[in-house]
């Protein structure tokens, strides 16, 4: 008997949600066609599509994370002891943020889709769909 895959590795190796082994993403991270979804899972035939603006909902993740990211990073660079000016904070901070923009926009949709979708069990022993 396999072992069950956590939820939390595939939220965050962004897998799909009833299989857990589907690649969510045909792309590279940082790659022009970073938030493209691909239709279903290539392993069990999950949708990624369930209805038009399913992925709006992850914006309010992704809002959270990156306010939570700048909050971060303004509270170091306000507390560290190096004499920084405004500019310089305004800067670092948002080549951090758009840096970072791929993952933690691809983190929320992974973690809003394994909220609407349970997990059935390893591909090889669930219904494939759409079959």
């Amino acid at each position: 008997m396999e072992q069950r895959p956590s939820l939390l590795a595939s939220i965050f190796r962004m897998t799909c949600p009833r299989c857990r082994e589907g690649r969510m993403f045909p792309n590279a991270m940082y790659s022009r066609k970073f938030m493209q979804t691909r239709e279903s899972c290539p392993c069990c035939g999950q949708s990624f599509v369930i209805e038009p603006g399913f992925f709006l909902g992850s914006a309010y993740f992704s809002y959270f994370f990156n306010g939570a990211l700048l909050l971060a990073i303004a509270l170091y660079l306000h507390y560290s002891n190096t004499t920084i000016t405004i500019g310089a904070m305004l800067i670092s901070i948002l080549v951090v943020v758009f840096g970072l923009l791929p993952v933690t926009l691809r983190f929320s949709k992974s973690l809003w889709i394994h909220l609407f979708v349970r997990y059935e069990g390893p591909w090889r022993e669930i219904r494939r769909l759409g079959e």
